[in-house]
């Protein structure tokens, strides 16, 4: 199949990881915990009782791990920052220590001809803001622009793009809404006015990134999927509008249309978030690209026990669905409904029990998945979608959040014991591709 995929010479791609899950080095030079720490740390939090305080031990290997990139010949790297690496406190003090691990990680990318694509918040949040109402506190926002500013004063000139926020939806729903995320809580009006105040940092930052006069392209990550009805009746047709709405939309219309969709403002009713007047003129500025993050579609079922899709190409080592045209699908619907910038696929990948075998990790369903979306993707550049890059998440097998170590996401092996790296068949088909597409250039 991959002999067909033909994508324009222009075409980037990358991979990608995020700081908490691969980085280790917990408390190492000045580093302040985060939520993830303190989450990590809670017993029954994590499935297998594990934390963050070592996962890849980044922090220690960075220079390997940007030659396996560099051995890969990827165009492109997006990792995130640790707010706490940086500034400790999340206002206050800054962290020289924490930044020159930075620096030093730049140095690497560019001696080997990698851009840098960085994301500021990748759920780590500084755990002294916590204390203070973490994201369901006003003032958060204001502390994320003032590091935003920073990070776009120093490393601006020097990164391809910033995004602010990673998957701003999982940071409410599953920090907030069911508990399944640090910080924990299980509380829905919580949980939806904390999306409001991500939004609202969102379009703080972009105000304070560009008055620092940052060259890099700036933007947000977010999650997204379709949503299909289960059956043809009315209640799995309702279910599936709303949770289009109440995720997707909820995010998009606000930055891009400057409100929140009818649908799901009416269906939270008294849930619905505080919002100041002026609040949709500061989360509404221009964005130069959107990340756009997808693994499965949503199924709505009203029925009880919900009904569950058919799963025609199987499922991943997450229980997820394959579904790769549902990425066609989004893609073409987000196109239609919006004015949109360039889009970069951020985030796409899958879980898998992957083992070494005589040196080797065979993992042909992670190179199938990744075939069938890419095919899936060139489907909606086809329809008129205007999408710049890919990135497959993730370059290392890593701390996967409350599952712990036991879900593996890496296109290269992790041996948490030994730290040894071992790609995996799936780094060495999309070095083969990467090759092959830009032969075709």
């Amino acid at each position: 199949m991959s002999d067909q995929l033909h994508f324009p010479p222009s075409f980037f791609w990358g991979v990608a990881t995020s700081s908490f899950q691969i980085e280790g080095a917990a408390s190492a030079d000045g580093k302040g915990p985060s939520i993830w720490d303190t989450f990590s740390h809670t017993p029954g939090k994590v499935i297998d009782g594990s934390n963050g305080d070592v996962a890849c031990d980044h922090y220690h290997r960075y220079p390997e791990d940007v030659a396996l990139m560099a051995s890969l010949h990827v165009d492109a790297y997006r990792f995130s920052m640790a707010w706490a690496r940086v500034q400790p406190a999340g206002k206050g003090a800054w962290n020289e220590a924490g930044f020159a691990f930075y620096e030093k990680l730049l140095d690497e990318l560019e001696s080997k001809n990698i851009a840098a694509h960085v994301t500021l918040y990748h759920w780590d949040l500084p755990q002294a803001l916590q204390d203070e109402g973490g994201w369901l506190n006003r003032d958060t926002a204001y502390h994320f622009a003032a590091y935003a500013a920073e990070v776009a004063r120093r490393f601006g000139h020097r990164l391809k793009t910033i995004a602010t926020h990673n998957e701003p939806w999982c940071t409410a729903n599953l920090g907030y809404g069911n508990g399944q995320f640090a910080p924990g809580v299980t509380d829905l009006k919580q949980s939806i006015q904390v999306s409001h105040h991500l939004l609202l940092s969102h379009g703080l930052a972009m105000k304070a990134m560009r008055a620092v006069g940052s060259t890099a392209q700036l933007g947000i990550v977010l999650n997204q999927w379709t949503s299909d009805p289960a059956t043809d009746s009315q209640a799995d047709r309702d279910a599936a509008d709303f949770e289009y709405s109440r995720s997707v939309e909820w995010f998009m219309d606000p930055i891009f249309k400057g409100r929140y969709p009818e649908l799901a403002l009416r269906v939270h009713g008294a849930d619905a978030p505080d919002v100041k007047d002026g609040d949709f003129d500061i989360i509404r500025q221009p964005i130069d690209f959107l990340g756009v993050n997808y693994y499965f579609r949503h199924f709505a079922s009203t029925d009880t026990p919900p009904r569950k899709p058919e799963a025609a190409l199987g499922t991943t080592d997450m229980g997820w669905e394959i579904y790769p045209q549902g990425l066609t699908e989004l893609l073409v619907k987000l196109n239609a409904a919006y004015d949109l910038p360039p889009i970069f696929i951020t985030e796409n990948g899958m879980a898998n029990p992957d083992q070494v075998v005589d040196g080797a990790v065979p993992d042909r369903e992670r190179i199938d998945f990744v075939q069938r979306h890419l095919a899936a993707l060139l489907d909606a550049m086809g329809q008129g979608v205007d999408v710049h890059g890919y990135f497959l998440w993730s370059l290392l097998d890593n701390f996967e959040w409350n599952s712990g170590y036991a879900k593996r996401f890496g296109i290269v092996h992790v041996d948490y014991e030994t730290q040894q790296r071992t790609p995996k068949a799936s780094a060495l088909w999309y070095r083969e591709f990467i090759d092959a597409q830009r032969k075709q250039a």
